[in-house]
């Protein structure tokens, strides 16, 4: 169930309706980050500076998310695409696990996985309890209530961010003709990404993969209505499709849960399999290359969520990398806390 707003509407009510959407997500949940810091003592505060920074930053974001939506570059039912009986649903049981990732952080316990999975079907750097969550990412139980987790810890702005990969695939496709576009969204977790892409840019073949197949299962439910579209438990390491055999290749929150060597290692499958003049779009955490006003939160972040390779990750430029693998021409979008870098490959 999505909120049912009619979008013949003049764009001043679609903007009042929209801001009205994100006040009543973000105001509870800003409430409840203030409880649960009273129990984190540890957590520092953001300065008077970096918070200012990212109020602005975050108004600026929707901003961004209304005037894509104005001149046609995704479809304004987006904005209000909200899935609240999904999320109202899976509510009660992330709130339940709240004490249990407390604990869990507290007795560093990051490998506190279930005791069935095959542990040997995973690289050592996925075998970890990821946001000191519930399974880490290997559980149904994981997968069913991680988008209402990260809507949480993003005040209700998960969806937003994610969709700001999709307007560089606007005009991307824009003036193309011939056959049908292949996309491909590598570490598509639950599926939400692809959703979103399939909206906008609808009649696409369609692919993702991603290395939990809980999470394959729930995207399979999230796209059950998308037609063409192909699902694939893999790593992102060794994407199973042939040389240049899309057209877009997105990925979505991947590099900074990934070591160094990893982490190139994807970047270079994405690029291998994407044909030359084919677009490729990463969306990741913000880095201090273009956010340093937010340095005390980036540093700060991998000790509260228990992301292991972040503090690595965000002195890694994303378009560095990409320079390293012959990928010239780049440019980087700033999206409150994330980035988007986009380019064509030569």
């Amino acid at each position: 169930m999505e909120l049912p707003i009619p979008f013949n509407v003049p764009a001043s009510l679609t903007s009042a309706a929209y801001r009205a959407q994100q006040a009543t997500l973000r105001l509870p949940i800003m409430l409840a980050h203030t409880a649960l810091r009273l129990i984190t003592p540890e957590a520092r505060r953001p300065t008077s500076e970096g918070l200012i920074a990212l109020q602005t930053r975050y108004f600026e974001l929707l901003e961004r998310d209304l005037e894509n939506a104005e001149t046609g570059l995704y479809p304004k039912s987006l904005l209000f695409q909200f899935p609240i009986a999904k999320h109202a649903w899976n509510l009660p049981r992330f709130l339940a696990d709240i004490p249990r990732s407390y604990f869990r952080a507290r007795e560093r316990k990051h490998d506190d996985l279930p005791k069935d999975v095959d542990r040997e079907r995973y690289p050592a750097y996925f075998r970890r309890t990821f946001h000191w969550q519930t399974d880490g990412y290997l559980s149904r139980h994981s997968a069913e209530v991680y988008d209402v987790s990260v809507e949480f810890v993003f005040l209700g702005c998960a969806d937003v961010m994610r969709r700001q990969v999709i307007p560089p695939m606007t005009r991307f496709t824009k003036h193309r003709s011939g056959r049908t576009p292949r996309i491909l969204d590598v570490a598509c977790g639950t599926g939400r990404s692809l959703a979103q892409i399939a909206t906008a840019l609808p009649g696409h073949q369609y692919f993702g993969i991603d290395m939990s197949p809980f999470y394959i299962e729930e995207a399979r439910k999230t796209l059950a209505d998308v037609p063409e579209t192909t699902l694939l438990a893999e790593n992102a390491e060794a994407i199973p499709f042939k040389d240049e055999y899309f057209d877009i290749v997105t990925s979505t929150y991947l590099l900074h849960e990934l070591p160094r060597k990893a982490r190139r290692n994807a970047v270079g499958e994405m690029l291998r399999v994407l044909r030359p003049g084919g677009l490729l779009v990463i969306e990741d955490s913000a880095q201090l290359v273009e956010s340093p006003e937010l340095q005390l939160l980036l540093e700060d972040f991998p000790a509260q969520m228990h992301e292991p390779f972040y503090a690595d990750y965000v002195k890694d430029d994303i378009e560095k990398i990409l320079a390293g693998l012959d990928m010239a021409e780049t440019s980087t979008e700033r999206c409150w806390l994330s980035k988007v870098v986009h380019g064509i490959k030569p």
